[in-house]
């Protein structure tokens, strides 16, 4: 974290953050009571996350079984040779793919996806097998489906527990 970043997130910028994590549809006002600030001096400080690329951007959190997606899947994919980009390319243009993260380990990629029904899984997997092995496991039930970013703990002196 750079330096102005850890200036904007004293105790008052990480309290604004958790707000806006948790109801980015505040006003500036609101925030200033829950915070203990002025409205303006909200709207510079929210105006200053964001233009340090520490508030990226305001959501709305969707049901997808309401919206016709009721099953939650992850497919992991292990790749062997230069296909990463068409990969990325793939996974970019399925509406299906909700996050495609690289990662270390036996699979090359994980992605989050939303579909209709096993057969829409099957043919979501289907696009992908031709760059490798894929190994997918259906969401059950979610227990910790979003989290908020907190401040970080204090370090522990070494010899402390």
């Amino acid at each position: 974290m750079s330096l102005s970043s850890e200036r904007m997130l004293d105790p008052i910028g990480w309290r604004l953050l958790e707000e806006l994590q948790e109801d980015a549809r505040l006003s500036f006002a609101e925030l200033g009571r829950r915070v203990g600030l002025s409205t303006p001096a909200v709207a510079e400080r929210v105006r200053n996350l964001e233009a340090a690329g520490l508030v990226r951007g305001y959501r709305a959190e969707v049901d997808l079984a309401k919206l016709g997606f009721p099953i939650l899947a992850f497919v992991r994919l292990s790749v062997v040779g230069d296909v990463l980009g068409q990969i990325i390319a793939v996974a970019q243009e399925l509406p299906e793919v909700l996050e495609c993260h690289r990662t270390t380990g036996d699979d090359s990629f994980i992605m989050k996806v939303a579909i209709a029904s096993v057969e829409h899984l099957e043919h979501l997997i289907d696009r992908l097998t031709p760059f490798g092995t894929t190994s997918t496991s259906i969401v059950l039930s979610s227990h910790v489906a979003r989290r908020n970013v907190v401040p970080p703990l204090p370090a522990t002196p070494p010899g402390r527990r």
